[in-house]
């Protein structure tokens, strides 16, 4: 079977590969030095960094148990459509299909490979802005629904020059991420992922202990088992379903992970471990906010922890080590954002990877950190913006495009079952991302409306 004509050459890799992808059981546990703990942990960072925000409202929207069922049905097919893609991967016959954007030039060609890169670039900038925006709420307040939050260091010290957003969010680029991002390996990464991971445990554990505490003492609403059908509309109750996608998207991170592993079969079991995880953190902080701030748990679940306990200390360290836990993730999803923009805008230097070129590796890591830094500061709040990209890029990346490359089936090893379960996968995201897009549209013009009727 011959290759597309300069399919692997014209077009980058979504990350550089570090190995050969596996063309025969000898060479199927021939990769790199990372360990399957490594692998858990980066891949339970890129799926924890954009979920634990999110989902004590998706239970408020939803009700309890369609929530859980959605949460635990999204990571059931987050592991489907890695298993299609590592498959898929496995049976190339060159290096041109060790990467996802590979695999997708090799199903779909030029255009199919250039979409997918546009659309990971769009959903990791969209998701580093929230999260550099997160981390200067946490440090030095914001406004949320007419209500003025203080920061940490606000707290702390006062309303002083050096609490205010545009000290704060710099000095945390230029100290802090800054160094991170300039790490050449995702493998270099695995420490900062672990500590990312414990964080996100530390918050688990807090805020799950905070909701136990305020059920013993009786200060808290039951909660609602199943959606308010007479005062939720049915456009509301699917925009929720598109964020609980956005919170397992990390398909982009699968290929460069796998390619660092020392046994290349350990990834399906690093995943499903991941995804188990994940599942677990999500179900806990889902129901601690929900059940600690009920019908008043806002998009911003860390809002919610503005002085909303009986222990201040408390609810510092829980915004803290959320705030921490981002900037742990922030440059593992930097990492594939560059190698993007890479393939991108320098498609023909792509036989010298990127992070053996010093020049183009500092270039695009100024342009594309300074350009973060820029939004965030200037844009107070994407969450809205971040809604809308995550119903369509992300949706894209995390099933449409894996089942699309099962129904092509180039390789002809996909089973009947396999299409019957892609077709489920692209059917069910086109519906609920489609009808997102439409509600998402009706609340930004009603809100245009309303406050053009209050002038």
């Amino acid at each position: 079977m011959k290759s597309p004509a300069k399919g692997g050459q014209i077009l980058a890799p979504l990350l550089p590969e570090l190995q050969r992808p596996a063309e025969s059981a000898e060479n199927e546990d021939s990769g790199g030095g990372a360990s399957f703990s490594s692998a858990v942990f980066n891949i339970s960072t890129s799926i924890v960094g954009a979920g634990i925000m999110s989902i004590p409202a998706t239970l408020r929207v939803l009700g309890v148990i369609p929530a859980l069922v959605i949460i635990a049905a999204v990571a059931l097919l987050s592991d489907v459509s890695v298993e299609f893609l590592t498959r898929y991967t496995a049976a190339g016959e060159s290096s041109a299909t060790g990467s996802y954007s590979g695999l997708m030039a090799k199903s779909f060609g030029l255009v199919g490979s250039a979409v997918l890169q546009i659309f990971i670039a769009l959903t990791n900038l969209g998701s580093l802005i929230m999260y550099l925006i997160i981390i200067g709420d946490v440090l030095s307040g914001n406004r949320t629904e007419g209500v003025d939050h203080l920061g940490v260091l606000q707290e702390w010290f006062g309303e002083e020059w050096w609490t205010t957003r545009s000290a704060t969010i710099p000095i945390t680029v230029f100290v802090v991420m800054l160094p991170l991002v300039l790490l050449r390996r995702v493998d270099s990464l695995r420490f900062t992922s672990a500590i990312s991971v414990l964080l996100a445990v530390v918050f688990v554990l807090i805020s799950s202990g905070m909701a136990i505490y305020a059920l013993f003492q009786g200060t808290i609403k039951t909660p609602r088992l199943l959606p308010d059908l007479h005062n939720q509309s049915f456009l509301e109750l699917f925009t929720a379903i598109p964020v609980i996608v956005v919170a397992f998207t990390f398909q982009f991170n699968v290929h460069p992970i796998r390619s660092e592993l020392s046994r290349v079969s350990d990834m399906k079991p690093a995943v499903s471990v991941s995804l188990l995880l994940c599942t677990v953190i999500y179900t806990v902080v889902g129901l601690a906010g929900y059940l600690l701030f009920g019908d008043d748990t806002m998009a911003d679940v860390l809002s919610n922890f503005d002085k909303s306990s009986a222990s201040p200390i408390l609810d510092d360290v829980v915004r803290l080590s959320y705030a921490l836990h981002l900037v742990l993730v922030f440059p593992l999803l930097f990492y594939s954002l560059r190698l993007n923009i890479d393939g991108l805008v320098f498609p023909k230097s792509q036989q010298r990877p990127l992070t053996t070129d010093a020049r183009r590796f500092l270039f695009l890591t100024a342009v594309l950190l300074g350009l973060v830094y820029l939004a965030a500061i200037a844009i107070p709040n994407v969450w809205t913006v971040f809604q809308f990209m995550g119903s369509t890029t992300a949706v894209g990346i995390s099933l449409i495009f894996p089942g699309a490359v099962v129904l092509r089936d180039i390789y002809r090893i996909s089973k009947r079952n396999d299409k019957l379960v892609a077709g489920i996968m692209i059917s069910l995201a086109l519906t609920t991302s489609c009808i997102a897009i439409y509600s998402n549209i009706l609340s930004l013009f009603g809100g245009e409306v309303k406050r053009s009727r209050s002038n």
